[in-house]
Formats: structure tokens, C-alpha cells, sequence
């Protein structure tokens, strides 16, 4: 049986399935593309344009824009406003906090995606948002020291935030001076991904990194009345001054006057309407006193 057995292996094998074999076929070239351009008439050609053409128009018109301190006086002095892509520093012991706050709001009333590196811990989120700032898009960024606070910085920038303040409080400041090296990088990171950033600071910071500095020369307040009678308190003013830009001469200095809105309203309403006085019908971020806004 078993030599039966054998005999019938060998004499009827197994069917086995192969293995099957996948041979690549070449395939025919692809035919070149063909422009579309040259092959339409030439009053429709000139209203087209290709895709990286658009892309690269965008980002120029982008970069191109500003973006107001809405200080009618210092956006005159910076040409504008504040430069895409760019370092402005603002440093002095004027009211440096009221400009940080209405640049907040209208860059946030344009659409802007802003974050605000606080290293004092100063912003109160129920006066900014009455000054217009919208608290949705604005990121509040709190670190401890100057170097975090500028790490921060570049990384939010770097992330696609187009508006990043950062304000490094009241002198002392906390932690140590930063190097050069580091506000290099962080102007590189700016210009890399078009980030407009602003910096608030007691004293320069910034160096030959920024493109332009504005210093802020101490308030003074300004009374409403004259003689005997009681005086009330109109508002603060302050001088600044464009102490260097890379595009325009330095050296000009404007007034900014921060109304105080109560005394405004109630001493000089009516009859400044009239008057048109410039000063009196001047800038005023928000329906709350300056002073609660200034530092």
C-alpha cells in the first residue's frame, strides 16, 4: 500500500498556484504642457494672470500696508503707521500704555489676529475691550522675565500672528539684559513671516534692530477753567519724538493729547463742536479717563 501510494505521487503531482510575476509596462511620456496665455487673444491675456503671480501681488500689497496707532499725529510721524514686517519701538515715560491699547483695537477692528506679550501684567481686559479692542482676537501672553517675553515674541510671530506688542512694564525691568543677538533674530522672524511688532519699554531696548523709535516725553495734564474758578481736568498731553526711522529724517516732534472723556463731554462738548479746535476734538481711544488708561 505504501509503494502504491508512492506511485501515485509521482505519477499525479499536486497543482500548485504560481507565483505571479508583475512586469511593468512603460509608459508613454506625458505631452508637454501647453501655455495657455499665448493662445488667447490678447485682450483676454492681459487680464489674466497665473497663480504664483497672484500669490506674490498679495503678499506685496500686505506687506505694503500699515497699520494705524490711530494718533493721527504719530502715524505722520512714522509715515503712516506701523510697518509690516517690522520692529517700531516706542519707548519714554510718556503714556505709552494708552498708544499699546488703541493700536490693539484697531488692529483687532481690521481683522488682525493680535497678541500682546505683557510682561508687566498691566492690560485689564474690561478697559481694553471699552477702548474697542477685541478681546476674541487678541492673545494675552504673561512671562516672567525679558527673555521669555521676547521668546514668546518670536514664536508667536513665527506662528502666523500679524500684530504682536510687547510691552516690558515699568523700570526696573525684570530679568536681565537681553544681547544684541537676540532682537536680530527676532527682526529676522518679523520680516520672515510679516509680523508687525510694536515695543513699549521705559528705555531703547530694540537698538539698530527696529525700524523706527518713537520717545515719549513725560504727560502733562491739561485744565478746563481760568481765574478763580474751579478748573476741571480736560485730559494729559505728552511730546513725541521720532528719535530714528530708516526711511525718514528724524528728528520731528508732535503733541498727543489723551481727552479725559467725562470733562470733555460735560465742560467743552458743544462749544468745542463749534470751535473745531484741533486739540480739543482730538484723539480719544475709549469712553473712559485717560488717566486710568495712561501710565
Amino acid at each position: 500500500m505504501v509503494a502504491h501510494a508512492r506511485q501515485l505521487d509521482t505519477q499525479h503531482p499536486l497543482l500548485l498556484p504560481r507565483k505571479l510575476e508583475i512586469v511593468p509596462v512603460p509608459l508613454p511620456p506625458p505631452p508637454p504642457p501647453r501655455p495657455l496665455l499665448p493662445s488667447l487673444p490678447p485682450a483676454l491675456a492681459a487680464k489674466l494672470t497665473s497663480g504664483a503671480e497672484l500669490v506674490r501681488s498679495l503678499a506685496r500689497q500686505r506687506r505694503e500696508e500699515v497699520i494705524p496707532t490711530t494718533f493721527a499725529a504719530v502715524d505722520a510721524l512714522l509715515g503712516g503707521g506701523l510697518a509690516r514686517g517690522k520692529v517700531t519701538e516706542l519707548a519714554g515715560r510718556g503714556a505709552r500704555w494708552s498708544m499699546v491699547v488703541a493700536t490693539l483695537a484697531a488692529a483687532t477692528s481690521m481683522g488682525e489676529a493680535a497678541a500682546l506679550v505683557d510682561v508687566g501684567d498691566h492690560l485689564d481686559p474690561q478697559l481694553a475691550e471699552a477702548a474697542g479692542v477685541d478681546l476674541r482676537r487678541l492673545l494675552w501672553v504673561r512671562p516672567k522675565t525679558l527673555k521669555d517675553a521676547v521668546t514668546a515674541a518670536e514664536m508667536l510671530g513665527a506662528t502666523g500672528f500679524q500684530f504682536v506688542v510687547l510691552d516690558a512694564g515699568l523700570p526696573p525691568l525684570r530679568g536681565r539684559r537681553l544681547p544684541d543677538a537676540a532682537w536680530v533674530r527676532l527682526a529676522r522672524t518679523c520680516e520672515t513671516h510679516g509680523c508687525t511688532l510694536l515695543v513699549s519699554s521705559p528705555y531703547a531696548l530694540t537698538g539698530t534692530t527696529s525700524e523706527a523709535m518713537l520717545l515719549a516725553h513725560r504727560v502733562r495734564p491739561r485744565w478746563l477753567g481760568s481765574g478763580k474758578s474751579p478748573r476741571v481736568l480736560a485730559g494729559l498731553e505728552m511730546m513725541v519724538r521720532l528719535e530714528k526711522h530708516r526711511r525718514i529724517r528724524p528728528g520731528q516732534s508732535v503733541k498727543v493729547f489723551l481727552a479725559e472723556w467725562s470733562a470733555v463731554v460735560s465742560t467743552a462738548g458743544p462749544a468745542a463742536s463749534r470751535r473745531g479746535d484741533a486739540e480739543t476734538a482730538s484723539h480719544q481711544p475709549a469712553r473712559t479717563p485717560a488717566l486710568r488708561v495712561a501710565r
